[in-house]
């Protein structure tokens, strides 16, 4: 089982890449840079592939719509070449709020611009004259949509991989079977393991009945804040204010996508709780209904032993790579902690 870590920079990005450095010589394997709508993750990544040596180095996630498919190739090609090869193109959807509310641009049709996406960007890496018509991107620009100067094109560099490694965010049903068909990888958010087969199973299977072998095994990417310790009640608690916000607030009712994952967990009412109160500005209570369950088993928080039963957990439902959060008060405390779930995770 690979670790991973989502980059946090709240303290300052530099000082963030100081510490990963470290995290590096603590067995850390491949780190994930967000990109929300805050400081862009490119220019990001390609300073953490001049401060490392074997970490890789994961987008996660680009958004599908801010930028051209061939584009979002260059740039994959590129951040595969500055760190000799151990980039991963993460991508996604991401949700309207952000993609409408922040960029301008109508979110429209992800799984079938996700697809012809993948297709793009895997056709440039191959260095092809680049042709493609689909639904949603048309390459080149027909002569009826434009001046007509337009001609095929080939990547001008050489890629280190031809096959640089595609990793999709997914949770919806459709979703989650084309990424199982299509991607190297596959990240879902908010993952019970004791659930996982119950709610993707299906949708998986479906996925790799047409998964091309060279593909390889999908890579199961997942998320789960780390603590060991004894009684952290308290950091657990702390995870309640951003399960609140996704499952409360990212989005409108019926069109919240971390909403309806909670209810089909099973979290029916507790989903329909936490969501009317948000959008009714009581946050705190929102927090409050987030159900314990959901925290603990979403999470590598307490014992020694507990967390040992967890990663168990994670490993026997498929989990390939798991992305911790170290939550500790200092950078010497948070290696410490990648130390520690490095050699759990080793002994599973």
């Amino acid at each position: 089982m690979r670790i991973g870590m989502p980059l946090s920079f709240s303290g300052g990005f530099k000082e963030t890449v100081d510490e990963l450095v470290d995290h590096e010589k603590a067995g850390l394997d491949i780190v994930y840079v967000p990109e929300a709508y805050s400081f862009d993750a490119v220019s990001q990544m390609g300073f953490i592939a001049a401060r490392t040596q074997r970490l890789e180095i994961a987008s996660g996630i680009l958004q599908i719509y801010t930028r051209t498919p061939t584009l979002t190739a260059m740039t994959a090609a590129g951040l595969d070449y500055v760190s000799d090869g151990r980039f991963t193109l993460g991508m996604g959807a991401s949700g309207p709020q952000v993609i409408e509310g922040f960029h301008g641009l109508p979110y429209q049709a992800p799984l079938g611009r996700t697809r012809e996406i993948v297709d793009i960007c895997r056709k440039v890496w191959r260095r092809e004259k680049l042709t493609h018509e689909g639904k949603n991107y048309n390459i080149p620009l027909p002569e009826e949509e434009g001046t007509g100067l337009g001609k095929p094109l080939k990547l001008v560099n050489h890629p280190v991989r031809e096959r640089i490694p595609i990793m999709i965010a997914a949770i919806g049903p459709k979703n989650v079977a084309m990424t199982a068909e299509i991607a190297e990888a596959w990240e879902p958010i908010f993952y019970v393991p004791e659930k996982a087969n119950e709610v993707w199973g299906e949708s998986l299977a479906t996925g790799k009945t047409k998964r091309d072998p060279a593909l390889g095994e999908l890579d199961t990417v997942v998320q789960a804040p780390l603590a060991i310790g004894e009684d952290l009640d308290e950091l657990l608690d702390s995870m309640r204010p951003m399960l609140a916000l996704y499952i409360g607030g990212m989005g409108a009712k019926g069109k919240n996508f971390y909403n309806n994952l909670a209810r089909r967990y099973g979290y029916e009412a507790e989903a329909e709780r936490i969501q009317d109160l948000y959008l009714d500005g009581k946050k705190d209570e929102a927090a409050a209904a987030v159900p314990r369950e959901l925290l603990t088993k979403t999470s590598l928080i307490g014992t020694e032993g507990h967390v040992r039963e967890r990663l168990a957990a994670f490993r026997e439902s498929g989990v390939t790579t798991l992305n911790v959060t170290p939550l500790a008060g200092s950078a010497v405390e948070r290696t410490r902690l990648i130390e520690r779930v490095r050699g759990l995770a080793d002994e599973l």
